[in-house]
Parts: structure tokens; sequence; C-alpha cells
């Protein structure tokens, strides 16, 4: 006979199943934890350690920073439950704290609170740095009402990084990816409508490490043409470029007159283009509907640029026709800088130290993307970056000279105010080989694909109209 308090008959006791559950969802989250710990580098399992002390110590440390805020109004839940009439006591409110973690420490997620907004948390970074154990902690805004908290315990501008391409058509022909900045967080430059880039830099310090990663990733693009012209060699198979060349429409060595003849042909391409842009593409910009196969975005490099613009002192007649040459070079140059941006022709010049006579100021002054590697004097610092380095003491390239420092550039970056350093990777010599080779048959002229588009039209492209500048 049953009892009161048995079950009716044919009902199921479902308790014991809902615990049975709960503990496998806990053993399968914990196991998953475990293999995903065990399975983690050294450097990850360190930030696994320091994500999960963050997490816990949380809620203690905001208030110490002065990172929460005391809500004097009581809820609604509180209010009902306030049968004997006495104060209700304040609630201290705690922003929400997401956090994951990398190799190099952790990102955490906060939202904000009344008065505990993106100032304050950046007013406790200092702090933030020393409670988590951080080399150094940044702190943004992810979007309205959230911020992001970035905080390393290594420093990655001292590990050296390598890149390998992956041989696939960019998805932004324009998107040059640089490497990581000081917090391991990925930096690209948009070179969408820049007519020109400068690269500076001591010897062996990464200028030309960076060039090849730009080669290495927009190379599969049949809408991407290259030329060189390199000034440290007088055969492209004496350089870093010697791979490459079977990707380029043109590669000059260090001879002024070889590398008057391309800067001329550019001019000419450059000024055809303008004249039958609007015929050929029907637009003003290039970039109003992007590069193509037909009309490609045309990069020139321009390596050891001061071996075409440098000034020759001397009343003979070689040193005179140098001196000629060196200055028509730069003529030149500053023309398809200040007037190839609409059609489609970015210039990036590299070169030791880039002051007046290494490129021209009329040059250097109108490429709005400029970097520098290690230099060795301010000078240098501020002919390379602008004299606002001058105010940003961590982030002067004097400061890179340590071989440690080998890969790493100080930039101006377009999406935030003054200076950051990035860790540039390098590419190995054979992965740029094999990528050459595999694309070499893209290789086209650009002059010559013009010429395919317009046929007979060509001869009737009107040079002499007057042209905007572009710049």
């Amino acid at each position: 006979m049953k009892g009161p308090n048995d079950p009716a008959e044919g009902t199921f006791d479902y308790g014991p199943l809902v615990v049975d559950l709960a503990l496998a969802v806990l053993v399968g989250w914990t196991v998953w934890w475990v293999v995903r710990y065990l399975r983690a580098d050294a450097m990850t399992r360190q930030s696994i350690r320091q994500a999960v002390r963050v997490r816990w110590g949380w809620k203690r440390l905001a208030p110490m920073l002065k990172l929460s805020v005391t809500d004097k109004t009581p809820t609604a839940l509180a209010s009902l439950a306030n049968t004997n009439g006495k104060p209700i006591k304040p609630r201290v409110l705690i922003p929400a704290l997401k956090v994951t973690h990398d190799a190099y420490g952790v990102i955490a997620r906060a939202s904000c609170l009344p008065r505990v907004g993106l100032e304050q948390f950046q007013k406790a970074a200092p702090h933030l740095a020393d409670a988590w154990r951080c080399t150094r902690v940044a702190v943004t805004q992810d979007k309205p009402g959230q911020v992001v908290i970035r905080g390393v315990r290594l420093d990655p501008l001292k590990f050296p990084t390598e890149h390998h391409p992956t041989g696939e058509v960019p998805d932004e022909t324009a998107r040059w990816d640089l490497g990581v900045d000081e917090y391991a967080q990925p930096v690209a430059v948009d070179l969408t409508q820049v007519p020109g880039v400068t690269v500076a830099g001591l010897p062996g310090f990464g200028k030309t490490s960076l060039i090849n990663r730009l080669l290495s990733d927009w190379a599969p693009s049949p809408a991407v043409q290259f030329a060189c012209a390199d000034g440290k060699v007088s055969a492209a198979y004496e350089g870093d470029y010697a791979d490459w060349v079977q990707r380029m429409f043109a590669f000059v060595g260090d001879d002024l007159e070889e590398a008057n003849k391309l800067f001329r042909q550019l001019v000419e391409l450059r000024r055809v283009r303008s004249a039958s842009i609007r015929t050929v593409l029907g637009v003003k910009s290039m970039w109003d509907i992007g590069p193509s196969e037909g009309w490609p975005l045309v990069v020139l490099v321009i390596d050891e640029a001061h071996t075409y613009f440098r000034d020759h002192k001397g009343s003979d007649p070689k040193t005179k026709k140098l001196a000629a040459l060196a200055a028509e070079n730069a003529r030149l140059v500053e023309d398809l800088v200040k007037k190839g941006r609409s059609v489609g022709v970015l210039v990036i010049l590299a070169t030791q130290k880039s002051t007046g006579d290494a490129i021209p100021t009329f040059i250097r002054d109108v490429c709005p993307v400029g970097l520098s590697f290690a230099q060795k004097t301010a000078e240098a610092a501020v002919a390379a970056l602008g004299e606002e380095i001058r105010e940003w003491p961590d982030a002067n390239p004097i400061n890179l000279q340590d071989p440690t420092y080998v890969g790493v550039a100080s930039m101006n970056h377009q999406s935030q105010p003054g200076f950051t350093r990035i860790r540039t990777p390098y590419v190995p010599d054979a992965e740029a080989a094999r990528l050459a080779e595999q694309t070499a048959t893209l290789t086209a002229n650009p002059y010559a694909l013009l010429e395919a588009v317009l046929g007979p039209r060509m001869g009737e492209v009107d040079l002499s109209k007057p042209e905007a500048d572009a710049a």
C-alpha cells in the first residue's frame, strides 16, 4: 500500500537525471580545458593561467582601482522584499569582464558603467599591468559601451616571426599586412588612393624583407604589376630581387641611365592612362572601381633610392651627366608620385636615411605613409617620420638599434594617433622563390595591356591636354 508521499503511479523522478546531466557537462567541460591546456605550448599555458587569475581577482581588484560604482537606488525586487522599512544597502556595481588569452598575454573586454568608461580604464592601465603581471597594458574602445584591455606578458617586438604566403589572391588588392604591433595585434595599411610610401632604416634591419612580404602577398593577383629599380646591384641576379624579377615587367640596377629610361616609360604610361581613363574605365579615378587585370595597379619599388637622386658634384663631363640624370630622375619620380594616384601608380621608396639628399623633399613629403627601422640619429628619425616623432620617445627608431629589434619599425598608423612600433615578419627565401616562379605567368606590361584595350585608338590619345594634379 502506497503512502501519501509516494510518487503517483506512472510518474518519473527527473531529479537524478538532471544531476547526472549537469555532472556530465561539468566533466566534459573540465576534460576539454585540460586537453586544451596540455596541447598548448609553454607560452600559451602561462597565458591560460594568467587569464584564470585575472577572472578570479577582478571583483576584488576593480573597486581598488575605482572601476566600480555605487548604486543607491534599490531594485524593484529589493523594494518589495523590504517589509521592515529599514534602509536598503546600496549595491556595488562592477563592470562585467570577459577574458581570452593568446601566447603573449590576455585580452579582456569590459562593459562600461556610468562614470566608469574608456577614460577611467585608461588611467588604471598602469595599475592593471602591475596587478596582472604584464609588460604593458593598452585600453581601446571596442564599440559603444565596451572597452578592450590588452595586456602583454611578453614583448611581441622581441620575438622574430615568419610569414608563410598562401599563394592565394588577396581579398583586398591594396591592403598591406605589415605584421604585429607592440600588443601583438595585426597591423595593416590601406594603400588605396596612396601615391607613395617611404621606408627608411639602417642596413640589415628589415627594409627589403618588408617589401618582400608585400611582393609575396600581392604577386598572386593579376591586378597588380611590379617594376623595380634596385640601387644596390648592377644586375638582378646579384641582389635581393633575383627571384622576383620573373614577376616584374621591368627591372634596372644602379645604372642611372637605365633607371632614367624606366622612369620615363612609367611617366609615359601615367600620361596615357590619365588621358584615356574616362574612355577606358568611364571614371575619373581608377580607385572608383578598383584595379583589374586589364588596368592593374602598377607598383614601382625603388630600393636604395639615394642611388638615383644623389647630387653629383664636379665639373668634368661624366659628373655633369650623372648630375643631370639624377635631377631628371627626381623630376620623373615626382611626376609619378604627384600625378599617378588616380590612375593606379604606387611608388615605394626605400633608403637608409630619408633626408633631403637621399629622397628629395618634394617627393618624400607627399608620400602619406612612412616607416622607419632603426636609425642612428634624431635627424634621420625626423626625416623619416616627421617632427612629431620627437614627442613620442618610446616609438623613436633611434631606440631600435639593438640586434633584438631587427625587423621592428616605427610608423604613424592611419587608424590611431601618434606612432606605433611593429614587428615585421621574415618570408623564407625558398617560399618567396617558389611563389615568384608560380606567379611568373601573371607578369604583363601595363602599357601593352592598355594598347590591347585601346587598339587603333591608342594613337588618338591626346597628351597635349592640360592635366589635373592628382596628388
